[in-house]
């Protein structure tokens, strides 16, 4: 039920401003000043921490990766120590160029000079 001399008036707001809290800004600017370096400390700290968990984690990998290289290596060294072996080379010339130990007789021996 509505009475006829309560009229209802719009507010109008659009000219009211708000001050702004100096003191308020202050408390931001100190809670700022001391959240902000305790938090990069954290986020240093867990950087650290997950840089150090992941090359823990790479660690046995590349031992592994250390041991199949050195096992390659070593067969490399035995299979060029048989390929190097006099008797082998002796024989592939013999076998597969045709050639023959020289008979005294075609061996020219150079006089040393003093």
């Amino acid at each position: 039920m509505r009475r006829a001399y309560a009229f209802t008036r719009p507010v109008l707001n659009t000219y009211l401003t708000r001050e702004r809290d100096r003191q308020r800004r202050r408390e931001l600017g100190w809670v700022l000043l001391v959240v902000l370096p305790v938090g990069l400390c954290g986020l240093v700290y867990v950087w650290l921490h997950y840089q150090a968990l992941s090359t823990g984690y790479s660690i046995p990998a590349l031992e592994r990766e250390l041991d199949e290289q050195l096992e390659i290596e070593r067969g490399l060294s035995l299979e060029a120590a048989s390929l190097a072996a006099p008797e082998r080379i002796e024989a592939r010339a013999v076998e597969e160029l045709g050639m023959a130990v020289p008979a005294a007789s075609q061996v020219l021996f150079l006089e040393q000079t003093q």
